[in-house]
């Protein structure tokens, strides 16, 4: 073979592997980035404009996932594990608070629920699907899926009793098409107590998974997961705040762009918030998750999935409703809508009776899949 040949044939086994691996694809979205910038500054139009910056998010995300946990295995398990919850779903958290900020309260409440329906159906489904195709069945520790899935149901009850309270007391729950809703002194006061109960739940989390019982959830895998070199830490530290600051100006644009853009293309911000900002925020991870069960590595996979959905509701919902008496022009009560806490409830019910086996199949994967399939059309015609 020529040199040429040989060359030829190098490139195109790396691009390959950066399409087919992991964490790499996403990296191929990183022009965009500076495109969703030049539409901004130029008025080219909210629907390119907020195109641009969704995708834009999706290297700028996997750039933070890859630093942290470069990050995470240098500083061993303890410190790992609290840098993996903080900046775990960091992105998602950054759109929501440009988005608090600009008082899209609904919007923020439909991307969190939009995430761990997305982390509970999508991703799980696509991963047990991906993975099972191949094999007849799959395994996974069935006591660290059992707690993480506690966890959500947990989390499902704090989210559910404000909007009963809301029912009980005779008010109504906002609408989808509602931009923010004010609601009365005692509700707020409620969310905060709600929230305070969710971060100590999740706080006693960290010490059971990071602690106590570490060896449930931190199952040995090859070198290889990541390609390329270890970074130091200082190139770590510097790509994680390179990525930081780029999640943050593609949520502003991103969330400057949601209400025109959805307007443009026929779908409602509820739509928007819930589905295409969720899958978004979460892709890159969402892309682990898959990569992982396709090599037969469910206790990953299921940690990513089930524990990205517990840790959005029990560490980033309540943060936000803390936060939002600070940012914003008036405080966010945790009350969803109706299609919310219906999916929050079948999406918890069911990830909560597929994990219990501790084994799954392809069938399963495409159960779930065809759960977030009926919800997505449900939230289509909202």
């Amino acid at each position: 073979m020529s040199t040429n040949a040989k060359a030829e044939t190098s490139v195109g086994s790396g691009l390959r592997h950066l399409l087919l691996s992991g964490e790499g694809w996403p990296y191929l979205l990183a022009p965009l980035i500076p495109v969703a910038l030049v539409l901004e500054l130029t008025h080219a139009g909210a629907t390119a404009t907020f195109f641009a910056s969704a995708l834009g998010v999706i290297p700028t995300a996997a750039l933070m996932g890859r630093a942290t946990d470069e990050l995470a295995s240098r500083a061993g398990p303890g410190i790992g594990g609290f840098l993996n919850v903080t900046f775990g779903n960091a992105p998602e958290l950054i759109i929501a608070l440009f988005a608090l900020n600009a008082g899209l309260h609904e919007v923020v409440k439909a991307s969190l629920v939009g995430s761990i329906l997305g982390n509970i159906l999508l991703v799980l489904g696509a991963s047990m699907f991906a993975g099972g195709a191949r094999r007849d069945r799959q395994y996974f520790d069935r006591t660290a899926a059992t707690v993480s899935s506690l966890m959500l149901l947990l989390a499902a009850v704090a989210l559910i009793m404000p909007a009963i309270f809301q029912l009980v007391a005779g008010g109504g729950l906002p609408s989808p098409a509602d931009r923010a809703v004010r609601f009365s002194r005692d509700l707020e006061v409620l969310s905060i107590g709600v929230s305070v109960v969710l971060l100590l739940s999740y706080a006693a989390g960290l010490l059971f998974s990071l602690r106590t019982h570490r060896d449930l959830f931190n199952p040995e895998h090859d070198e290889e997961d990541h390609a390329g070199e270890s970074w130091s830490v200082r190139r770590s530290v510097t790509m994680l705040a390179v990525a930081g600051v780029a999640v943050g100006l593609m949520s502003e644009v991103l969330v400057g762009s949601i209400s025109e853009a959805s307007g443009n293309v026929g779908l409602s911000p509820f739509f928007v918030g819930i589905i295409l900002v969720a899958i978004v925020g979460n892709a890159a991870e969402h892309w682990v998750a898959i990569y992982f069960a396709r090599r037969n590595k469910m206790d990953l996979t299921v940690n990513i999935a089930v524990g990205s959905g517990a840790q959005i509701a029990l560490f980033v919902a309540p943060a936000l409703v803390l936060v939002s008496f600070l940012v914003g022009p008036f405080p966010m009560p945790l009350v969803f809508n109706g299609f919310e806490l219906g999916g929050i409830f079948l999406a918890v019910l069911v990830g909560h009776v597929v994990t219990q086996k501790g084994e799954s199949t392809w069938f399963e994967g495409l159960q779930l899949l065809a759960v977030y399939a009926v919800l997505g059309l449900t939230f289509y015609f909202v």
